[in-house]
């Protein structure tokens, strides 16, 4: 049996997932198996799987069902001690894997064990910018504020989710996090401060995905606190506006780039959590909002160029092609 068994989700996700798959089969640590779930996809990802020398990379093909169930046919397929979950267009630098098992290996209370993040573009270029995390230990209170743990990041014991099921199968966004937030109100979280895997920032459609997302968070939220203590029933409040916030970000990342639908969520987040007008991230978006109205989408995509620009430099950020040597510490608040 391998000790690993890493499931990646796939839908016509032929453009990035031959790198998504080859930054698997690079990692140090090599007791594992690949579970690929082809979610009905019409592209050539059959023919290109059959290809593949590696007998540790499997197909499991099913008619398309969305995220959640994909992920949940690889977990009933999974044959290693421990699950980690990738998405088809992300990637993982070469020691995740072996940093995460000697975590589980070495904690026996911790149930889920994560990563920090570092962020890429379509194209693979990063924009300098790593997302962190400090949930670890009793996780359960903060993230019922919000999500603080990124899917592609996370090795958990498969013990843990037979216990407490598996992702909703009707999510297709924010289903991690209700899983997360089940994994903790039983298990001990752990988090490896070091960004071991880029999540690939792809523009989508904001009609098709923005309310789907609000629909989701409010699917989740409500979940959440259906039976919490009275005493913690004020973090629901918390709850909604950091989902607002995410909301705002969501439109103005979006391919049309939306800054009125993000100032509403903007307004909606503080509304719900007044706290919020003076955090850091609030004080970034009002920047953001403020700069697209009077730029405009080009000028707004040329001065993120020469902001991210900037922080590489500052920061000393690899490019994607020497991901064998990347390591990050930095401070940048998610």
């Amino acid at each position: 049996m391998p000790k690993v068994s890493i499931i990646i989700p796939a839908y016509n996700a032929m453009t990035y997932l031959p790198e998504t798959v080859e930054s698997v089969l690079r990692q140090t640590f090599t007791d594992f198996e690949v579970l690929i779930v082809d979610d009905g996809s019409s592209d050539q990802i059959v023919q290109w799987v059959s290809e593949l020398e590696d007998p540790r990379v499997k197909l499991i093909s099913q008619e398309n069902q969305g995220v959640s169930l994909a992920r949940n046919t690889g977990i009933a397929y999974a044959q290693g001690e421990y699950v980690a979950f990738l998405d088809a267009d992300d990637l993982w630098t070469p020691t995740k894997l072996e940093k995460q098992v000697i975590c589980l290996d070495q904690n026996p209370s911790v149930g889920l064990v994560h990563t920090w993040m570092a962020l890429i573009d379509c194209k693979g270029k990063s924009n300098g910018r790593v997302m962190t995390s400090n949930a670890e230990g009793n996780t359960w209170q903060q993230l019922l504020e919000k999500n603080m743990v990124a899917c592609s990041s996370v090795m958990v014991r498969r013990c843990c989710l037979q216990n407490v099921g598996g992702f909703e199968p009707h999510l297709n966004f924010a289903e991690d996090w209700d899983m997360w937030i089940r994994i903790s109100a039983h298990y001990h979280f752990a988090v490896i401060k070091e960004a071991l895997y880029y999540y690939r920032q792809v523009p989508n459609s904001l009609s098709k995905n923005i309310r789907v997302l609000e629909q989701a968070f409010l699917f989740v939220i409500e979940k959440a606190f259906h039976s919490v203590p009275p005493k913690l029933l004020y973090l629901k409040k918390h709850s909604y506006g950091y989902a607002n916030l995410c909301l705002a970000w969501k439109a103005l990342q979006s391919s049309c780039r939306d800054y009125k639908l993000a100032r509403y969520y903007r307004q909606k987040a503080i509304s719900y959590y007044p706290h919020l007008r003076y955090s850091h991230e609030n004080i970034r978006l009002s920047v953001a909002i403020i700069a697209l109205q009077l730029f405009g989408n080009d000028s707004y995509s040329k001065l993120l160029e020469l902001a991210y620009a900037l922080r590489r430099q500052i920061l000393s950020f690899p490019n994607l092609d020497s991901i064998n040597s990347f390591k990050i510490i930095d401070k940048t608040t998610q």
